[in-house]
Order: structure tokens, then C-alpha cells, then sequence
């Protein structure tokens, strides 16, 4: 099955839009996960423990109201290799939940480099000693600054694997408007971009295309000419909850059905807990009981 398919389907065995953004902060992991921590090592290494076990916890509780995860790359990485450890653990525990993993790296770079890319998102590396496997990911977001060649050898192996990439086209933050709305020939930036998107997707049987878009949900009034440009593109939507995005301004991503629009939240999940005032909430059924309200929400929209 195309990515396309496998998430649409996906999407309705899981009745969720919901995308589980995983951005762990060492100095602000559930305190459960600090205190399983081992006593001994470096501290990359028993900090890297820790963000395993946090992780982890965040799935159990927040994964069955959710179709996927987003593990932000950096957030692992700055740990080094037992960071990548870490990472490589999560993608499975994720797999073993029953959700699509989204790896966020925003990756691109000239045609050697972003095939270097492909194999440690996607695929493998062939060396004289064997195949070193990568992350086996179901998708990655993308940066296209540098073109279309930059995104062929990603595109190209994630169709290899039944995997996708979501493209950055109009995000979330708010200096996305210094460069992405910029006027260019009859349109923006961001429109140009949309265009490349709707060029370069594939639609599979259930009409989803294997490359998306990310298209953030702080600047929902970009959604209906995106849609236009992408009609056939998942959107990915970041920015729900802590960047300030709101569930039912995005009624125009859902326009080719329910899995045309994929919610992402981090923050206000993870941290959910740390708004009752008076502290009495746990960790894990405050992530459980705001992942299921966004779900419930995004179901009734689209």
C-alpha cells in the first residue's frame, strides 16, 4: 500500500486524527521517568534512560487516542548516541502501540546527502560488514529551500519503504511570514511550494497522495488555498494547543476526508497536567484525558 493508503486506513481503524508530538526536555520529563533513571553512567546516558522511559509512558497513556507520533529529532539527538538509542526504542514502542511513527527532522540537503538522509529515516546502509539498519520511519517532514532535486532522493526512497514526507510549505511559527509569504511570480512562497507538493504527490485508491504538506495550524486562513494547490496532499498541522492553534479553525484540511488533516500536539499533551492549579493532576491521565479531547474534536470536525 501507498502512504497515502496506509494512513487513511489507519485513520479509520484508529478514529483519530491525532498526531502525538514527542519533543522530551530532560529537565522537564514526568517525574516518574527521572526517578527510573539508573544511579550510574553519564549523564547522557541516564538522561537519555530517562527520556526513554518518558516517552514510553507518554505512549501508553496518550497513543490509543492517537493515529501517530512525531518524534522531534533534535530533542534526541542533543544526547548524543545514547540519545539516538533512545530514539531508535521509541520508534518501536510506538510500532508496538499500533501507530505510524513521523519522524520530524526536516531534513534536505543536495542529492548525496539527502539519499544519506533516506537511509537513516527509511531504509539502510549498506557497508562491507552488512546492512546498518535506520529508523524504519513512516514518514519525514522535509525542507524544500533547496529544491526539487533535494527532495527526489527522499521522496524516491520513502516510496521504496510505503513510506511518506511531508514537505514544509507554510508553518507554524510566527517568522514563518518573513520568507514563506513572500510575493513570487502570481503568488507566495508558500503557494509556489504547495504547487511543487501537488506535483510531486502521487494519489493512491483512497485519493491521499504519498507527499504532504506541512501546514500549520496558527495561520488556518492559508488552509483553503492550500487545499486548492494540494488537493489531494495530508496536511500535517502543527501548532495546536501550546502555539496557540485551534482545533476548529481547520475545517478546510479535511476537505479529501478524515485523514486529509493530521492534528499535531506535543506540549499541550505532554503537559497537560501542569494545568490544574492545584497540582493534583497526574501526569498520565491528563496527557490521556487531553489527547482523547483533541481527538473527539478533530473526529467531529472533518
Amino acid at each position: 500500500m501507498s502512504f497515502g493508503d496506509r494512513l487513511a486506513a489507519r485513520v479509520a481503524e484508529r478514529e483519530s486524527q491525532i498526531v502525538l508530538g514527542l519533543d522530551p526536555d530532560p529537565i522537564r520529563l514526568w517525574p516518574d521517568a527521572v526517578h527510573a533513571a539508573p544511579a550510574i553512567g553519564s549523564a547522557a546516558e541516564r538522561a537519555a534512560a530517562a527520556v526513554r522511559v518518558h516517552c514510553a509512558a507518554l505512549i501508553d497513556a496518550a497513543g490509543p487516542a492517537c493515529v501517530a507520533c512525531k518524534p522531534q529529532l533534535a530533542c534526541f539527538e542533543r544526547l548524543g548516541a545514547p540519545g539516538w538509542a533512545a530514539l531508535a526504542a521509541t520508534v518501536q514502542e510506538a510500532r508496538a502501540a499500533g501507530m505510524l511513527v513521523l519522524l520530524d527532522g526536516k531534513r534536505g540537503d543536495i542529492d548525496v546527502t539527502a539519499a544519506a538522509y533516506a537511509q537513516a529515516l527509511f531504509g539502510a546502509t549498506a557497508t562491507p560488514f552488512g546492512d546498518v539498519p535506520g529508523l524504519g520511519g513512516d514518514a519525514a517532514t522535509i525542507n524544500p529551500l533547496l529544491g526539487r532535486d533535494s527532495l527526489a532522493p527522499l521522496i524516491e526512497a520513502a516510496r521504496v519503504h510505503d513510506a511518506g514526507v511531508f514537505v514544509l510549505v507554510r508553518t507554524s511559527n510566527p517568522g514563518a511570514a518573513d520568507v514563506q509569504d513572500l510575493p513570487v511570480g502570481d503568488g507566495t512562497v508558500h503557494e509556489r511550494l504547495a504547487a511543487l507538493v501537488g506535483e510531486l504527490g502521487r494519489p493512491g485508491a483512497s485519493g491521499l497522495a504519498d507527499v504532504g504538506a506541512v501546514t500549520g495550524a496558527t495561520a488556518p486562513e492559508h488552509l483553503s488555498r492550500l487545499r486548492e494547490l494540494m488537493p489531494a496532499a495530508p496536511f500535517l498541522l502543527p501548532g495546536i494547543g501550546a502555539q496557540g492553534g485551534k482545533v476548529h479553525d481547520l475545517a478546510a484540511a479535511f476537505a479529501p476526508g478524515r485523514a486529509g488533516g493530521l492534528v499535531s500536539a506535543s506540549r499541550s499533551i505532554a503537559r497537560a497536567h501542569e494545568a490544574d492549579a492545584a497540582g493534583h493532576a497526574r501526569p498520565a491521565e491528563a496527557a490521556r484525558a487531553e489527547a482523547e479531547r483533541l481527538r473527539a474534536a478533530a473526529w467531529a470536525l472533518a
